[in-house]
């Protein structure tokens, strides 16, 4: 039987980030993909017009349902929206035996808001803690921690900070640096640093959720928490040169690249 991954996040209505990019990584990268939808957004290429977050009840109903009848082995979170949300999947995710990728979705590419001021306490003292890795980008770091990466060299200070409310694990991506696009991974006591060419494409839209989601899908392969993230960098990257233009903003990045290439990483 095929691995199962579970996506607890909002939907993208462009198809670009969110449930959409979520399930098309996971079909990308041969795990069977399931979703918990908690809010509907109107969104296209050119940013977020509307948000909608579904009831608490509503969303814990669709995790039990699947959970309880078919089971995962990996769970990714992307847009939360609120205290409520978050408290509700933390707990959740606390009582499933199966690793969970966190990505603190905070602000869309657009810059447009995805989770309540309110909420930042909740994601710190209740989400965080129960992650197997956490994957915030640089802007993240910053809502999160007060952290403000300038350089490369800030990146250690990042994970440091992220570290403090208890994920076993941290990704910090530092794609919003100038030059090669670095990330670090860490647990504390071992670094791993990850680098990829910057490719000149600026459809880039659901690159955070595609990379947490690629991640999920090598943890429910069995792979460790260092292999995962590795064969997906490798996976965002290739998706990212295969961005493609949508509409008349930011375009997404091009998930289906691994089914058309032999020795894909994780295919």
């Amino acid at each position: 039987m095929k691995p199962l991954v579970l996506t607890v996040a909002g939907s993208d209505s462009g198809g670009g980030a969110g449930i959409q990019a979520d399930l098309k990584t996971m079909l990308a990268l041969g795990v069977h993909g399931m979703s918990v939808v908690t809010a509907v957004t109107a969104q296209n290429s050119l940013g977020v017009q509307g948000a909608w977050e579904l009831p608490v009840e509503a969303v814990r109903a669709q995790y039990r349902s699947v959970v309880d009848d078919i089971g995962v082995q990996a769970v990714k979170t992307g847009m939360l929206a609120s205290a409520e949300l978050v408290e509700a999947v933390a707990e959740l995710i606390g009582a499933t035996d199966a690793p969970a990728v966190i990505d603190p979705v905070g602000v869309s590419k657009h810059g447009d808001s995805l989770l309540a001021s309110e909420a930042l306490d909740s994601m710190r003292h209740k989400l965080l803690p129960v992650a197997t890795v956490a994957t915030p980008n640089l802007d993240e770091v910053a809502q999160l921690t007060g952290v403000r990466v300038e350089s490369e060299a800030g990146l250690r200070e990042a994970a440091d900070a992220v570290l403090s409310y208890g994920p076993k694990w941290v990704l910090i991506k530092g794609g919003h640096l100038p030059g090669d696009a670095v990330d670090l991974l860490t647990d504390g006591s071992e670094e791993h640093w990850l680098r990829a060419p910057r490719h000149d494409n600026r459809h880039t839209h659901g690159t955070g959720c595609t990379l947490a989601s690629a991640i999920a899908s090598q943890l429910a392969k069995g792979q460790s928490v260092r292999e995962a993230v590795g064969a997906a960098k490798e996976y965002v990257t290739g998706a990212i040169a295969a961005g493609f233009a949508l509409g008349g903003g930011i375009g997404p990045v091009g998930h289906g690249w691994a089914l058309t290439r032999r020795g894909a990483p994780g295919a």
